[in-house]
């Protein structure tokens, strides 16, 4: 994989990495843990291989960089080092020169949430105690060099940081594959909260280049959009359809290699970026138009520029699909030219290739590739539709019907007509071959790939579920009700095609570097041999009841813990007490996650505080982040809560010591790093069937987190994994969250029978935490009482349970370490490395070693 992808093509030039000053708050976060990958007993590198790896990073930093050691900054620092390090993974495969590799994956998803890749790429390559040595000896920290590499802006939440996941286990398992996204200029954007209210920001990560990847300029593609469909007669007098469209952007594709473990194997993340055909319009730029000569420009580059843009507006629709359809296109272009230089007949390429659309942003891919297949190689209907439902797997992530994408049909006839057409033709024969079967009006309708309920609407997700070979759910609950719920209808069609395949996440992101202190403690219990299987990490329940090995593991937590505290403090000014229950709930902010019921409990534990303020209280920190949508009041409105009770709880000295509030702005992987390790509890409390797995749930779990969630997604697998007596399970079941919502007016029911709800909704209502604006959050609170669509109300008492049995549990020290012992062993099996050997092998079809 890597001599096609790092050794071949034009390399960027390097002296361009150093331009702007670094933006402080992106650099920071000196506490993240991102040392060294652990061993047994860590040995000093040979003093060759520190002067060698110095060498090459001072060479680097001269001639790359045009800088000295007297005159270089952390960020020149990490830019040096960094392709030092890149240049070791192309080293590390280069004897793979020449190597076709029988089947390849294809991964296409709309996010990648790499986060800092130094950690990741010291790791993998085995060189980190090395690097830390050589920078040493210039007198150089690598933590502050570490620190100098921004967040990769490329993902929002759990499906970005899933498909990194994946990405680097299939690197470690020696899975040839491709992933595919947009390589965006400004990603998501930096969240700022001011006096509680979020303000989006431009995140600005590429600002002085990006060390990692290579610009394949060689390899780029063009897309098009709008025009007209012609039909062309063929020499042998066939008709063929050409699509003319009016507009064409080209696409550049940009490679950023991913490590395996043990370097043994090196894929590639390839990232396009929009760029026009012609850059400037010179007849306009000379006849004095100067902002008009560059409009196409602007125009073309905007698909790459931003991450999620608001749909809130017709423009804003427009641009999304022309996103999902830009990297589409252009990775299907990609991957069919390659199987045509190395294979020839597109017949074969189920054989050779496997495309997998992670949810449905991508489900444009069935269309394209049918087009590609017919109208640009000339294959027939027939083997064409064959290739691609055998080549196309498509992953769901969501239950939510408004979550599944739908475009208007207007929309797709103007931006694609070509694709409409196609559409059209599978969903006349779709519905044809169902009519055979005597199918209703009624039937017809709910199957059909057109939506005529409210105007036309193509189904994306319908689409998805057509053209693959097999479709997937995230969690063994979200699998089943994919097949009682939005997927139905097809699935009655078709009963094989959806399978599951549980999340996973990779252990040497998320426990080696994140948590270097207990990843040695493991490998002192266990042996080295639980770096490269986290299977071994079972063998750590033997030390679940052992009083050393418990206060050694609470002290790695406590090291953690005062850690995040600086973090904390130099981000938001409050101070947190290490030896207080940190309870945290980091997540996008939606109200199906129902961090507003997280933060009602917050306001009802403060009353209870303040009304017996002698009463001997669990100390307990209360830690929450997470991004809204820019146009999503409610979610916004939400922070602004968690913010303004904050504000009111840390000032009050009745609850001083006992209750701390905490909203930590511009969630980000690396923020991550630092709170996961450090946390007690884990808040996974969404709407029993609506979260499709979770992530962080495992992420928290593996470093000996206890979960507090309802019995969704993957919290289901994981009680059965660690043992219902070491998790705290509350509220309704998936079913019985069905029923409660058919029972009108069961919101005023729950709360008129919840007096401590019912204060806890007064106050907020009244302005007790808003006395400068009372009526602030009464659109959350009328909300809960007139709505309330995801039964905050009807689970609030059940949580309120939950949580006191965790401040109980918290007072038996022996109790809760054991616990938070056999979490880390126990979650072994919620490794990225199983999933991907599932989806390898009953998926995809592909060999693992």
């Amino acid at each position: 994989m890597l001599n096609e992808v790092f050794l071949s093509g034009r390399q960027r030039d390097e002296s361009r990495q150093d331009s702007a000053p670094r933006d402080a708050q992106a650099l920071h976060d000196a506490e993240t843990p991102r040392s060294w990958m652990p061993q047994a007993a860590p040995a000093a590198p040979a003093g060759d291989e520190v002067t060698v790896m110095r060498t090459a990073i001072l060479a680097k930093l001269a001639y790359a960089l045009g800088k000295t050691p007297a005159t270089a900054r952390d960020r020149d620092w990490f830019v040096a080092t960094a392709l030092a390090l890149r240049d070791r993974a192309v080293a590390a495969s280069a004897n793979a020169a020449g190597i076709v590799p029988p089947k390849r994956v294809h991964y296409l998803s709309l996010e990648f949430l790499i986060g800092r890749l130094l950690s990741d790429a010291m790791g993998n390559l085995g060189v980190a105690e090395t690097v830390r040595a050589a920078l040493s000896g210039l007198g150089v920290d690598l933590d502050a060099v570490a620190g100098a590499e921004p967040d990769a802006a490329l993902g929002n939440g759990g499906l970005g940081r899933l498909a990194a996941c994946f990405m680097e286990s299939m690197a470690s398992l020696a899975i040839p594959a491709y992933g595919y996204g947009i390589r965006y200029d400004h990603g998501l954007f930096r969240q700022v909260i001011e006096d509680g209210v979020q303000r989006e920001v431009p995140e600005t990560w590429l600002s002085e280049g990006n060390p990692w990847e290579f610009e394949r300029a060689d390899a780029a593609c063009e897309v098009g959009f709008g025009g007209d469909v012609a039909m062309s007669v063929q020499p042998d007098g066939t008709l063929r359809r050409v699509w003319r469209p009016a507009e064409t952007v080209r696409a550049v594709p940009y490679d950023t290699p991913v490590i395996g473990r043990g370097a043994k194997h090196v894929n590639a993340l390839r990232l396009w970026a929009a760029r026009a055909v012609e850059p400037v319009d010179l007849a306009r730029f000379n006849a004095g138009d100067h902002v008009g000569a560059v409009a196409e420009r602007a125009r073309a580059e905007a698909i790459s520029r931003v991450l999620y843009p608001s749909d809130g507006t017709p423009a804003g629709q427009e641009l999304r699909l022309r996103q999902e359809f830009f990297f589409t296109s252009a990775s299907l272009q990609d991957l069919v030219r390659r199987h045509v230089a190395e294979r020839g007949d597109l017949r074969s390429l189920p054989d050779h290739a496997a495309i997998q659309l992670n949810d449905t942003h991508p489900a444009i891919a069935v269309p394209e590739l049918m087009r590609l297949l017919v109208d640009v190689h000339g294959l027939s209907w027939e083997d064409a539709w064959h290739v691609t439902t055998q080549t196309l797997g498509y992953t769901n992530h969501t239950l939510m019907p408004e979550a599944l994408e739908t475009w208007p049909v207007e929309l797709m006839e103007r931006l694609l007509p070509r694709h409409m057409q196609i559409i059209y033709l599978i969903n006349w024969m779709h519905l044809e071959e169902v009519s055979k079967h005597g199918a209703s009006l009624a039937r017809l309708a709910e199957v059909s790939l057109i939506d005529e309920s409210h105007g036309k609407r193509v189904r994306m997700g319908h689409l998805a579920f057509l053209g693959a070979r097999r479709v997937n759910g995230v969690s063994a609950l979200h699998t089943e009700l994919m097949r009682q719920t939005v997927f139905a209808p097809l699935h009655a069609l078709d009963t094989d095609k959806i399978v599951n395949k549980t999340n996973g996440i990779t252990f040497r992101r998320w426990l080696h570097n994140a948590n270097p202190g207990l990843t040695r403690l493991a490998v002192e219990a266990v042996g080295p041999k639980v770096l490269d299987d986290p299977r071994h990490l079972e063998g750590l329940a033997a030390f679940a009841d052992d009083a050393g090995f418990q206060a050694r593991y609470a002290a790695v937590r406590r090291e953690r813990k005062e850690a995040l505290a600086r973090v904390v403090e130099e981000r938001t000014g409050i101070t947190l007490d290490p030896e207080a229950l940190f309870d945290v709930q980091i997540k996008r902010i939606h109200e199906y996650k129902r961090q507003l019921l997280n933060i009602l409990e917050t306001v009802a534990l403060y009353q209870a505080i303040k009304a017996e303020p002698h009463r001997d209280w669990t100390p307990r920190v209360k830690l929450f982040a997470g991004k809204a949508a820019p146009s999503y009041h409610q979610a916004k409105l939400i922070i602004r809560l968690a913010s303004d009770v904050a504000k009111r709880v840390n000032a009050d000295p009745d609850v001083a010591g006992r209750l701390t509030v905490a909203f930590v702005p511009n969630y980000s992987v690396s923020l991550a790093e630092s709170i996961i390790p450090a946390a007690d509890l884990s808040e996974q409390i969404s709407t029993a069937g609506l979260e499709a797995s979770g992530t962080g749930n495992m992420k928290l779990a593996l470093n000996g987190a206890l979960t507090i969630g309802t019995l969704d997604g993957a919290n289901i697998e994981i009680k059965d994994h660690v043992g219902p007596e070491n998790i705290f399970i509350f509220g309704l079941d998936a079913a019985g969250v069905q029923r409660t919502q058919s029972q009108p007016g069961y919101a005023g029911r729950a709360i008129a029978a919840s007096p401590r709800l019912r204060a806890a909704l007064d106050v907020i209502a009244a302005g007790g935490f808003s006395p400068s604006e009372p009526g602030r959050f009464r659109p959350l609170v009328d909300e809960l009482t007139h709505g309330d669509r995801f039964l905050l109300t009807a689970d609030f008492d059940d949580y309120w349970r939950a949580q006191r049995e965790v401040d109980a549990a918290w007072r038996r020290p022996r109790t809760w370490w054991r616990a938070a012992i056999l979490n880390t062993a126990r979650t072994a099996w919620f490794s990225s490395d199983r999933t991907m050997r599932e989806y390898a092998e009953e998926i995809w079809r592909v060999r693992v070693a």
